[in-house]
Protein backbone atom coordinates (compact mmCIF):
# COMPACT_ATOMS: atom_id res chain seq x y z
CA UNK A 1 0.00 0.00 0.00
CA UNK A 2 2.63 2.54 1.00
CA UNK A 3 4.01 2.11 -2.50
CA UNK A 4 0.77 2.73 -4.45
CA UNK A 5 0.23 5.64 -2.46
CA UNK A 6 3.90 6.69 -3.25
CA UNK A 7 3.09 6.89 -6.70
CA UNK A 8 -0.71 8.39 -6.35
CA UNK A 9 0.46 11.76 -6.86
CA UNK A 10 2.44 10.91 -9.97
CA UNK A 11 2.07 12.68 -13.58
CA UNK A 12 1.42 9.45 -15.17
CA UNK A 13 -0.54 8.01 -12.38
CA UNK A 14 -4.07 9.03 -13.95
CA UNK A 15 -3.10 7.79 -17.63
CA UNK A 16 -2.11 4.84 -16.97
CA UNK A 17 -5.66 4.09 -14.55
CA UNK A 18 -7.31 5.71 -17.61
CA UNK A 19 -5.60 3.18 -20.07
CA UNK A 20 -6.03 0.00 -17.75
CA UNK A 21 -10.03 1.20 -16.84
CA UNK A 22 -10.38 1.26 -20.88
CA UNK A 23 -8.83 -1.88 -21.20
CA UNK A 24 -10.25 -3.65 -18.83
CA UNK A 25 -13.77 -2.14 -20.09
CA UNK A 26 -12.85 -3.45 -23.36
CA UNK A 27 -12.39 -6.51 -22.94
CA UNK A 28 -15.05 -7.48 -20.56
CA UNK A 29 -17.54 -6.04 -23.78
CA UNK A 30 -15.51 -8.23 -25.75
CA UNK A 31 -16.48 -11.19 -23.66
CA UNK A 32 -19.86 -10.01 -22.89
CA UNK A 33 -20.89 -9.88 -26.75
CA UNK A 34 -18.74 -13.20 -27.90
CA UNK A 35 -21.02 -16.16 -26.25
CA UNK A 36 -24.53 -14.36 -27.47
CA UNK A 37 -23.18 -14.30 -31.06
CA UNK A 38 -22.47 -17.96 -30.53
CA UNK A 39 -25.82 -18.62 -28.67
CA UNK A 40 -27.65 -16.87 -31.93
CA UNK A 41 -25.72 -19.28 -33.95
CA UNK A 42 -26.38 -22.08 -32.57
CA UNK A 43 -29.99 -21.24 -31.93
CA UNK A 44 -30.42 -20.09 -35.18
CA UNK A 45 -29.18 -23.46 -36.32
CA UNK A 46 -31.33 -25.13 -34.65
CA UNK A 47 -34.16 -23.63 -35.66
CA UNK A 48 -33.23 -24.44 -39.25
CA UNK A 49 -33.14 -28.03 -38.19
CA UNK A 50 -36.44 -28.13 -36.27
CA UNK A 51 -38.39 -25.97 -39.36
CA UNK A 52 -37.00 -28.43 -41.59
CA UNK A 53 -37.95 -31.68 -39.15
CA UNK A 54 -41.36 -30.28 -39.06
CA UNK A 55 -41.56 -29.97 -43.25
CA UNK A 56 -40.84 -33.21 -43.15
CA UNK A 57 -43.47 -34.21 -40.52
CA UNK A 58 -46.26 -32.66 -42.69
CA UNK A 59 -45.18 -34.71 -46.21
CA UNK A 60 -44.30 -38.07 -44.37
CA UNK A 61 -46.15 -38.72 -40.55
CA UNK A 62 -49.38 -35.91 -40.57
CA UNK A 63 -51.67 -38.62 -42.17
CA UNK A 64 -51.36 -40.96 -39.37
CA UNK A 65 -50.63 -38.92 -36.72
CA UNK A 66 -52.34 -35.58 -37.07
CA UNK A 67 -51.37 -31.89 -38.33
CA UNK A 68 -50.11 -31.42 -34.69
CA UNK A 69 -49.11 -34.80 -34.08
CA UNK A 70 -52.29 -35.60 -31.90
CA UNK A 71 -52.48 -38.72 -32.88
CA UNK A 72 -55.48 -40.23 -34.25
CA UNK A 73 -57.25 -43.70 -35.01
CA UNK A 74 -54.33 -45.28 -36.24
CA UNK A 75 -51.34 -44.06 -35.07
CA UNK A 76 -50.63 -42.51 -30.97
CA UNK A 77 -49.86 -39.09 -30.03
CA UNK A 78 -46.13 -37.91 -30.51
CA UNK A 79 -46.60 -35.52 -28.08
CA UNK A 80 -44.13 -36.15 -25.28
CA UNK A 81 -42.43 -39.02 -26.90
CA UNK A 82 -38.94 -37.09 -27.20
CA UNK A 83 -36.55 -37.15 -29.94
CA UNK A 84 -35.16 -40.59 -28.51
CA UNK A 85 -38.77 -42.23 -29.74
CA UNK A 86 -38.40 -40.56 -33.10
CA UNK A 87 -34.76 -41.39 -33.35
CA UNK A 88 -35.36 -44.97 -33.06
CA UNK A 89 -38.69 -45.84 -34.66
CA UNK A 90 -37.72 -43.97 -37.91
CA UNK A 91 -33.84 -44.64 -37.53
CA UNK A 92 -34.10 -48.26 -37.31
CA UNK A 93 -36.79 -48.12 -40.52
CA UNK A 94 -40.03 -48.69 -38.41
CA UNK A 95 -41.68 -45.56 -38.70
CA UNK A 96 -43.07 -44.43 -41.67
CA UNK A 97 -44.86 -47.54 -42.17
CA UNK A 98 -48.10 -48.63 -44.58
CA UNK A 99 -49.70 -50.78 -42.28
CA UNK A 100 -50.26 -49.56 -38.49
CA UNK A 101 -52.20 -52.47 -37.18
CA UNK A 102 -49.40 -54.31 -37.78
CA UNK A 103 -46.15 -54.78 -35.63
CA UNK A 104 -43.45 -52.48 -37.08
CA UNK A 105 -40.33 -54.48 -38.43
CA UNK A 106 -36.97 -53.34 -38.87
CA UNK A 107 -36.08 -52.36 -42.11
CA UNK A 108 -33.97 -50.01 -44.34
CA UNK A 109 -34.75 -46.28 -43.23
CA UNK A 110 -36.89 -44.11 -45.20
CA UNK A 111 -34.85 -41.21 -44.37
CA UNK A 112 -31.07 -40.52 -43.93
CA UNK A 113 -29.40 -39.55 -40.36
CA UNK A 114 -29.84 -35.67 -41.10
CA UNK A 115 -33.48 -35.75 -41.88
CA UNK A 116 -33.99 -38.40 -39.13
CA UNK A 117 -32.00 -35.99 -36.89
CA UNK A 118 -34.28 -32.55 -37.91
CA UNK A 119 -37.27 -35.06 -37.55
CA UNK A 120 -36.59 -35.77 -33.88
CA UNK A 121 -35.33 -31.95 -33.31
CA UNK A 122 -39.05 -31.06 -34.32
CA UNK A 123 -40.97 -34.05 -32.43
CA UNK A 124 -39.09 -32.68 -28.87
CA UNK A 125 -40.48 -29.13 -29.27
CA UNK A 126 -43.46 -30.24 -28.60
CA UNK A 127 -43.24 -31.27 -25.39
CA UNK A 128 -40.23 -32.68 -22.78
CA UNK A 129 -39.10 -36.49 -23.46
CA UNK A 130 -35.83 -38.30 -23.83
CA UNK A 131 -33.54 -36.93 -25.71
CA UNK A 132 -31.62 -38.76 -29.04
CA UNK A 133 -28.39 -40.16 -28.44
CA UNK A 134 -25.24 -40.60 -30.60
CA UNK A 135 -23.08 -43.98 -30.80
CA UNK A 136 -20.48 -41.70 -29.45
CA UNK A 137 -22.02 -40.90 -26.15
CA UNK A 138 -22.70 -44.56 -25.26
CA UNK A 139 -19.24 -45.38 -23.77
CA UNK A 140 -20.21 -48.99 -23.36
CA UNK A 141 -16.75 -50.65 -24.12
CA UNK A 142 -15.49 -48.38 -21.74
CA UNK A 143 -17.69 -48.73 -18.64
CA UNK A 144 -19.85 -52.02 -19.72
CA UNK A 145 -19.38 -54.66 -17.37
CA UNK A 146 -20.09 -57.99 -19.23
CA UNK A 147 -20.98 -60.44 -16.61
CA UNK A 148 -23.31 -58.41 -15.15
CA UNK A 149 -25.22 -57.16 -18.36
CA UNK A 150 -25.62 -60.20 -19.05
CA UNK A 151 -27.14 -61.27 -15.61
CA UNK A 152 -29.12 -58.07 -16.38
CA UNK A 153 -30.30 -59.20 -19.92
CA UNK A 154 -31.75 -62.50 -18.25
CA UNK A 155 -33.60 -61.60 -15.70
CA UNK A 156 -35.45 -58.35 -17.92
CA UNK A 157 -35.17 -59.04 -21.49
CA UNK A 158 -34.86 -62.84 -22.26
CA UNK A 159 -38.12 -64.00 -21.43
CA UNK A 160 -39.60 -61.94 -24.45
CA UNK A 161 -35.99 -61.59 -26.54
CA UNK A 162 -34.69 -64.95 -25.85
CA UNK A 163 -31.94 -66.02 -23.65
CA UNK A 164 -29.38 -65.10 -26.66
CA UNK A 165 -30.74 -62.15 -27.42
CA UNK A 166 -32.43 -63.86 -30.74
CA UNK A 167 -35.70 -62.39 -30.37
CA UNK A 168 -39.31 -64.92 -29.55
CA UNK A 169 -42.50 -64.64 -30.20
CA UNK A 170 -45.43 -63.13 -27.91
CA UNK A 171 -49.09 -63.28 -27.55
CA UNK A 172 -51.93 -61.93 -30.40
CA UNK A 173 -49.50 -61.99 -33.19
CA UNK A 174 -46.62 -59.97 -32.02
CA UNK A 175 -43.23 -60.54 -31.49
CA UNK A 176 -39.73 -59.87 -29.68
CA UNK A 177 -37.24 -58.81 -32.76
CA UNK A 178 -33.53 -60.32 -32.53
CA UNK A 179 -31.25 -57.66 -30.82
CA UNK A 180 -28.26 -58.80 -33.26
CA UNK A 181 -26.84 -56.07 -35.56
CA UNK A 182 -28.60 -52.99 -33.28
CA UNK A 183 -26.92 -49.97 -32.91
CA UNK A 184 -25.70 -49.23 -29.14
CA UNK A 185 -27.57 -45.92 -29.40
CA UNK A 186 -31.27 -47.49 -30.42
CA UNK A 187 -30.90 -50.26 -27.91
CA UNK A 188 -30.66 -47.28 -25.79
CA UNK A 189 -33.61 -45.59 -26.95
CA UNK A 190 -35.77 -48.57 -26.84
CA UNK A 191 -34.93 -49.12 -23.02
CA UNK A 192 -36.05 -45.43 -22.02
CA UNK A 193 -38.86 -45.05 -24.91
CA UNK A 194 -40.17 -48.71 -24.37
CA UNK A 195 -41.66 -49.09 -28.34
CA UNK A 196 -44.47 -51.12 -28.85
CA UNK A 197 -44.74 -54.06 -26.75
CA UNK A 198 -41.72 -53.48 -24.46
CA UNK A 199 -41.46 -51.50 -21.14
CA UNK A 200 -40.01 -48.77 -20.40
CA UNK A 201 -36.69 -49.05 -18.28
CA UNK A 202 -36.61 -45.77 -16.61
CA UNK A 203 -33.18 -44.91 -14.49
CA UNK A 204 -34.43 -46.24 -11.49
CA UNK A 205 -35.24 -49.17 -12.54
CA UNK A 206 -31.95 -50.08 -14.75
CA UNK A 207 -29.36 -47.11 -14.15
CA UNK A 208 -27.35 -45.91 -17.16
CA UNK A 209 -24.31 -47.74 -16.20
CA UNK A 210 -26.25 -51.08 -16.37
CA UNK A 211 -27.88 -50.24 -19.18
CA UNK A 212 -24.11 -49.86 -20.74
CA UNK A 213 -22.86 -52.95 -19.51
CA UNK A 214 -26.42 -55.08 -21.27
CA UNK A 215 -25.12 -53.29 -24.65
CA UNK A 216 -21.76 -54.56 -23.86
CA UNK A 217 -22.83 -57.80 -23.00
CA UNK A 218 -25.53 -57.38 -26.35
CA UNK A 219 -22.41 -57.01 -28.29
CA UNK A 220 -20.28 -60.21 -26.82
CA UNK A 221 -23.24 -62.53 -27.87
CA UNK A 222 -22.70 -61.20 -31.44
CA UNK A 223 -19.49 -62.27 -31.84
CA UNK A 224 -19.36 -65.57 -29.84
CA UNK A 225 -18.30 -68.06 -31.66
CA UNK A 226 -20.00 -71.36 -31.93
CA UNK A 227 -18.08 -73.90 -29.66
CA UNK A 228 -20.58 -76.85 -29.36
CA UNK A 229 -21.08 -77.17 -33.00
CA UNK A 230 -24.38 -75.89 -35.24
CA UNK A 231 -26.11 -73.06 -32.97
CA UNK A 232 -29.18 -73.81 -34.85
CA UNK A 233 -30.31 -70.09 -34.45
CA UNK A 234 -30.00 -70.05 -30.93
CA UNK A 235 -33.71 -69.75 -30.16
CA UNK A 236 -34.01 -72.60 -27.91
CA UNK A 237 -34.92 -76.20 -27.25
CA UNK A 238 -37.75 -76.07 -29.33
CA UNK A 239 -35.57 -76.09 -32.65
CA UNK A 240 -32.90 -78.69 -31.12
CA UNK A 241 -35.82 -80.84 -30.04
CA UNK A 242 -37.35 -80.66 -33.58
CA UNK A 243 -33.60 -81.26 -35.41
CA UNK A 244 -33.66 -84.37 -32.91
CA UNK A 245 -37.09 -85.89 -33.69
CA UNK A 246 -36.51 -85.50 -37.43
CA UNK A 247 -33.13 -86.48 -37.79
CA UNK A 248 -33.40 -89.05 -34.73
CA UNK A 249 -36.55 -90.54 -36.28
CA UNK A 250 -35.48 -90.14 -39.89
CA UNK A 251 -32.24 -91.95 -38.97
CA UNK A 252 -34.55 -94.72 -37.71
CA UNK A 253 -36.65 -94.77 -40.00
CA UNK A 254 -34.20 -95.35 -42.81
CA UNK A 255 -32.55 -98.06 -40.24
CA UNK A 256 -35.97 -99.92 -40.33
CA UNK A 257 -36.12 -100.01 -44.16
CA UNK A 258 -32.41 -100.99 -44.50
CA UNK A 259 -32.84 -104.09 -41.97
CA UNK A 260 -36.39 -104.85 -43.44
CA UNK A 261 -34.84 -105.07 -47.27
CA UNK A 262 -32.17 -106.78 -46.40
CA UNK A 263 -33.98 -109.05 -44.60
CA UNK A 264 -35.22 -110.40 -48.18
Amino acid sequence: MKFISKYRRHKFALPTLLLLALAGLGFTFSAATAAPAKNTMTASAKTTLIEEGQQIFLKGCTSCHGLNAEGGAVAPSLIGVGAASVDFQVGTGRMPMQDMSQQAMRKTPVYNEEQVAALAAYVATLAPGPAALRNEDITWERDGNTAEGGELFRNNCAMCHNFAGQGGALTQGKYAPTLMGVEPKHIYEALITGPQSMPVFSDKIITPQEKLSMIKWIKSAESEPNLGGAALGRVGPVTEGLVAWVLGLGLLVGCCVWLTAKAR
